[in-house]
């Protein structure tokens, strides 16, 4: 256990390999989980500086502001980070969809024994 990192007050992100951390991004309302989405140092400081959750796509390799084309941005009330600081917890108020299917939340399907089935 890394003392100062788990449980001081000074912010350390620990990035992965890849320099990035895993953000979950829930609704600041109603608690749902919205997306899980992953940030590095230039995304999460742009996230606490704006108010604007920003994030790293590893598949396009570069920065993005959610909802920068959509005009469906979340707007960020509270960041978090976990005890041995690898992901953050982001509470947002979305102004639209968050998912890219057009979806509120990217989490609108349930797993069960039979597949797949929608969540109202």
């Amino acid at each position: 256990m890394d003392e100062a990192r788990d449980k001081g007050l000074t912010l350390n992100p620990k990035y992965d390999r890849d320099g990035l951390i895993t953000a979950v991004v829930t609704d600041a309302d109603g608690g749902d989980v919205l997306m899980v989405a992953h940030m590095n140092a230039q995304a999460l400081a742009l996230t606490v500086e704006t108010g604007l959750a920003h994030f790293w796509s590893r598949s396009r390799q570069s920065l993005w502001k959610k909802g920068e084309t959509s005009g469906h941005m979340l707007q960020v009330r509270d960041i978090r980070i976990d005890c041995d600081q690898d992901a953050v917890w982001i509470k947002a108020v979305p102004a639209g969809p968050t998912c890219h299917t057009g979806a509120r939340s990217c989490f609108f399907r349930r797993v069960s024994a039979d597949g797949l089935t929608p969540v109202q």
